[in-house]
């Protein structure tokens, strides 16, 4: 299995959309994405590239696996 590594924010957002999730809100440099039956918004920075740990945070919240997160990963690229 691969290491997860920074991302570009972009990115990160289409894979939680081709997850289900919808982008609800922008705030400052967040943008805000939901999804019934998850317990809290997911949040991601506008960042070049977004940290390791708020990649693992947000798959942990919308209960993504690893595996399910490389194999979105790949349809993106």
């Amino acid at each position: 299995m691969p290491k997860i590594t920074p991302l570009d924010y972009k990115k990160l957002v289409k894979i939680f959309e081709t997850e289900g999730f919808k982008i609800i809100r922008q705030k400052g440099d967040h943008i805000i994405l939901t999804k019934t039956g998850t317990p809290r918004p997911i949040v991601i920075p506008m960042y070049k590239e977004v940290p390791v740990f708020v990649i693992r945070n947000n798959l942990r919240v919308a209960e993504i696996t690893r595996e399910r997160y490389f194999e979105l990963l790949k349809k993106i690229k």
